[in-house]
């Protein structure tokens, strides 16, 4: 049975990383024209960063996904990185600031402006590079096949 389980924790993380890598293509594509997809943009490189999220979450042994409350996911992950004794958190506090602008880009009754969009982009790239830097690195189930 544990076999069982270790396989479908590294199929789950295959299915997150997956969503992640393609939320960050899309933001890519989109951010070339930022006067039509400015908040499109912007909101799937928060959804990517959130998906890395939950890569690194399943593969740590987690059973709760970031749309469960996306306010405690960064906080979660850096505390199942802490019991692994894992020193580089950089990345949790890149979440947890992409997470802040969410709501802000998703639902302010204001514009959002492109130099806004072009900072949470860059969040999200540095954000996906520490994720995939960290799956690899903590030799997380399913990462090194996705």
């Amino acid at each position: 049975m544990l076999c069982e389980n270790a396989t479908m924790g590294a199929v789950q993380v295959q299915h997150y990383l997956a969503r992640a890598r393609d939320f960050l293509k899309a933001m890519e594509l989109l951010k070339e024209d930022l006067i039509g997809f400015k908040c499109s943009s912007a909101l799937l490189g928060i959804h990517g960063a959130l998906s890395y999220c939950d890569a690194l979450r399943m593969g740590l042994g987690s059973h709760r996904l970031s749309s469960d409350d996306h306010k405690t996911a960064a906080a979660d992950l850096r505390k199942m990185l802490a019991a692994r004794k894992f020193g580089n958190l950089q990345g949790v506090d890149r979440l947890s600031k992409l997470l802040t602008e969410k709501s802000e880009i998703a639902y302010a009754p204001r514009n959002v402006s492109e130099k806004s969009v072009l900072e949470i982009i860059q969040q999200a790239r540095r954000f996906a590079l520490w994720a995939e830097a960290t799956g690899k690195q903590l030799k997380i189930e399913g990462w090194q096949d996705a």
